[in-house]
């Protein structure tokens, strides 16, 4: 059951990514693009995410067990500190270079864009290698 579950909000979330514009490189780029022709239309994307988020986190901090019954597991990291800042920066540059974030990446791949694919095999190279250097500093 919990396997349906997650397919369907993936596929909601999927459609969304779509309908919204943000499978759309030229659209997201548009969007960065302060000092040019800026595209505001996303924006309004992001703030009604911000909205359902903030509100699905308020009452999810409440809870002990999500909707289906499964434990609740927030974060309760609170600090920034520098890996957080370089994963900004880096999830910046890497987005505002391809047009391309990890949600609309995997949907635009799987629709079979080919800078999609190239951009989600250089992500998960990235995760792996981020993974490695990880244990290395920890031994």
């Amino acid at each position: 059951m919990l396997n349906v579950n997650a397919f369907l909000v993936g596929l909601i979330f999927g459609l969304g990514l779509i309908v919204s514009g943000m499978t759309n490189p030229a659209k997201v780029i548009g969007f960065l693009d302060l000092a040019g022709d800026w595209d505001p239309s996303l924006a309004f994307v992001m703030g009604g995410a911000i909205s359902i988020g903030a509100g699905a986190f308020t009452i999810a901090k409440k809870r002990q067990r999500s909707l289906l019954g499964e434990p609740m597991r927030l974060s309760n990291v609170t600090e920034i500190d520098k890996s957080l800042l370089a994963g900004s920066l880096v999830f910046g540059i890497g987005w505002g270079l391809s047009g391309f974030c990890p949600g609309p990446a995997v949907v635009s791949a799987a629709a079979g864009q080919t800078k999609a694919m190239i951009f989600v095999v250089s992500m998960l190279a990235g995760m792996v290698l981020y993974k490695v250097i990880q244990q290395q500093n920890n031994r």
